[in-house]
């Protein structure tokens, strides 16, 4: 059974691949950051609307 032939991909240099590691751990620090955040302002709100 014949495959179809896989693109060819140029070799990534050595920059871009540690310039897209970085983008990609900057994207995760920041949706941790914004989840915490999240999770602080919920708990505020509960503790202002259930136990205050």
């Amino acid at each position: 059974m014949a495959h179809a032939p896989s693109p060819v991909q140029n070799p990534v240099s050595e920059e871009a691949f540690t310039a897209d590691r970085q983008r990609m751990f900057d994207g995760f620090v920041s949706a941790t950051t914004y989840s915490i955040v999240a999770s602080v302002v919920i708990l505020g709100l509960m503790y202002v609307f259930l136990i205050a």
